[in-house]
């Protein structure tokens, strides 16, 4: 019996990275990357064109850390930093000012980057919710996949969630897919008053029909079965132009996202990179579980997205 040849692996996300090094790089705050896989992701970035970095934290301890790993720093620029919340703070002011177009996490909690990001007086909010997109490189998935918000927002209420698909579709279209198909998920794909997610997709759908969400392809509630598996879809004889065919996947919750995503990642060996959206710049958002790639992933990601943006601003002045 012939063999089927394996899909090359990170192929999707070799993709992103290429379409990314196509375009300008973009210059990044690089928050507190204090240890050798922060580090080497914000110059292994730099080294393809990704992102141009500012690395923002304690001098003499990142010297160390490249000096220690044989990473080359001399030609970024440093901003001093007393120790990680002030460097989320000195990162995020460098945003304001306009001299850094994207945000990066280094060795720092996640909360401390969010924390100076919300800040009233001195964060980078914008009039649009804060979420966070997962994309990730499945084996033998035809197209990447988004999944949202298994990181930021626990339990969004339906106001949020207009602005956690609206992200994701503007994610996806500066990701340049052909087109946008969002599957709203729920544990079934009917209507139950007594499954809250199930109501929330009903609406979603609808206020998508009626412009409220544009941009995409909208639909739910879906399994995640019959979202993604054509064979599925059809079985349950769901008529819908995104089942079966999902390329970005709204789960109910955080709790449903995280699970989804890192059981993708574990047992699936999905590649998984992350970005927040919202804010005035997209916001690298990496684990220290993440393996380089898929740090490369993320700051492709944000290029991408920093190039829509620059697009759109031309665009708007002709």
């Amino acid at each position: 019996m012939k063999s089927v040849p394996k899909p090359a692996a990170h192929e999707k996300y070799q993709r992103l990275i290429d379409a990314a090094t196509a375009a300008e790089s973009v210059k990044t705050a690089v928050a507190h990357p204090c240890d050798e896989i922060s580090l080497k992701g914000a110059v292994e970035a730099a080294r393809l064109g990704l992102i141009d970095p500012i690395i923002v934290g304690p001098t003499q301890r990142i010297k160390d850390v490249a000096t220690e790993h044989g990473l080359d720093i001399h030609a970024f620029r440093v901003v001093d930093a007393q120790h990680s919340h002030d460097s989320a703070a000195k990162a995020v002011e460098l945003v304001r000012n306009g001299e850094a177009e994207a945000l990066m996490k280094g060795s720092l909690h996640t909360d401390e980057v969010m924390s100076a990001v919300v800040a009233r007086d001195t964060g980078i909010r914008t009039s649009r919710r804060i979420s966070h997109c997962f994309v990730l490189d499945v084996p033998g998935h035809p197209d990447p996949l988004i999944i949202t918000d298994a990181a930021v927002n626990i339990a969004p209420t339906l106001e949020e969630k207009v602005d956690i698909v609206q992200n994701a579709i503007d994610l996806a279209h500066a990701l340049r897919f052909p087109q946008v198909r969002v599957a709203i998920l729920s544990a079934m794909e009917t209507v139950n008053p007594k499954v809250p997610s199930s109501m929330d997709a009903a609406m979603l759908s609808k206020m998508a029909d009626r412009g409220q969400i544009t941009g995409a392809l909208v639909d739910g509630p879906l399994a995640l079965d019959n979202a993604i598996d054509e064979e599925a879809a059809a079985t349950k004889k769901i008529d819908s132009p995104v089942a079966g065919k999902a390329n970005v996947l709204v789960v109910p919750d955080l709790e449903a996202g995280n699970m989804l995503a890192k059981a993708l990642t574990f047992l699936a060996g999905a590649d998984c990179a992350g970005i927040v959206l919202g804010a005035r710049v997209p916001i690298i958002l990496t684990s220290r579980a993440d393996s380089l790639i898929a740090r490369l992933a993320s700051c492709a990601v944000a290029a991408l997205i920093a190039k829509a943006r620059r697009e759109a601003v031309v665009t708007r002045s002709q």
